[in-house]
Order: structure tokens, then sequence, then C-alpha cells
């Protein structure tokens, strides 16, 4: 099953869900703001989406640019600050088996499923 890592607020991640919901395609929605991903699952999300841990990171977020903006992290650095503060990660993110994207681009995503 399809799973989205979704931010009601976010007008990217409503489109991604408009998109599956009008293609017919079942998924579950995560809450990740809610019930934020564990050091594992994000370390997992990174490798199926095959990108570094600063992929991962909404670099413009507050939290981001006052805490850790011009300093020397390490990939366990973000990692930790994503698991902390999950309004940090990237959305929307598909997830399909052993693959995931970061779905902002409709086009992108329908290339993916």
């Amino acid at each position: 099953m399809i799973q989205v890592l979704h931010n009601p607020r976010c007008g990217k991640s409503r489109n991604c869900l408009a998109f599956l919901t009008s293609s017919s395609k079942k998924y579950e929605i995560i809450d990740y703001l809610q019930q934020p991903l564990s050091i594992k699952e994000i370390k997992s999300l990174i490798q199926k989406l095959q990108v570094s841990p600063i992929a991962l990171v909404l670099q413009k977020e507050s939290i981001w640019v006052e805490n850790y903006k011009g300093k020397t992290v390490t990939d366990e650095d973000i990692i930790d600050a994503l698991s902390k503060n999950p309004i940090l990660i990237e959305r929307p993110i598909v997830i399909y088996e052993d693959r995931a994207l970061i779905a902002r681009d409709l086009d992108k995503l329908k290339q993916f499923l």
C-alpha cells in the first residue's frame, strides 16, 4: 500500500492527496507531525529516498534557521533534529514498497507510481 507523510497545512501535500484520490489509488496517511518518526524510521526513509539527510530538511523553517543554519552538522545531527522537530521534514513524501519520493511535483509522482 502507498503511504503518504502528510502535513494538512501544506498545499503541496494536499495536492498530492487530491491526485492519489482522483487516481483511485489506495493510500494510508501518516501524520508525522502528530506521531513523529523515530530515528530508525527516518534512516529507513532516507535509504528509500536515496538522498542524504540534508535533502530531507526544510531549510527555511525557523527551527532550522535559528538552530542549525551555518553550523557544522553531521548526518546524525540532522537525523536527530528531524526526529525531534518533525516540522523540518520535507513533504509530502510518498512511500511505496522499498522506494520513496518527495512528491512536491505531481509529474514526478505520476512517474513514480
